[in-house]
C-alpha cells in the first residue's frame, strides 16, 4: 500500500464535534461554530506528543522492524 505525505492519518469528523456540543452544551453546534471550532481545536492539541506517544507504543508492541 502506497501512502502518500500529505495522506491524513487521523482526523475529526463533524459528527464528533456535534456529539460534544450535545453532551456539553445540550444543543448541536451552528455551522459558523463548526467552522470555528474546527480550526481551533488543533490549538489544543500536543500533536507531536501525542506521535511521540503512539510510535513508541506501537513500535514496542510489534518489536523492531528488520
Amino acid at each position: 500500500m502506497k501512502i502518500a505525505a500529505d495522506d491524513a492519518v487521523y482526523r475529526l469528523s463533524v459528527e464528533d464535534l456535534q456529539k460534544v456540543a450535545k453532551e456539553v452544551l445540550e444543543r448541536e453546534l451552528t455551522s459558523e461554530e463548526i467552522v470555528a471550532v474546527g480550526n481551533a481545536v488543533g490549538d489544543y492539541i500536543d500533536w507531536f506528543q501525542a506521535i511521540e506517544n503512539a510510535m513508541h507504543r506501537c513500535i514496542r508492541a510489534s518489536g523492531p522492524r528488520s
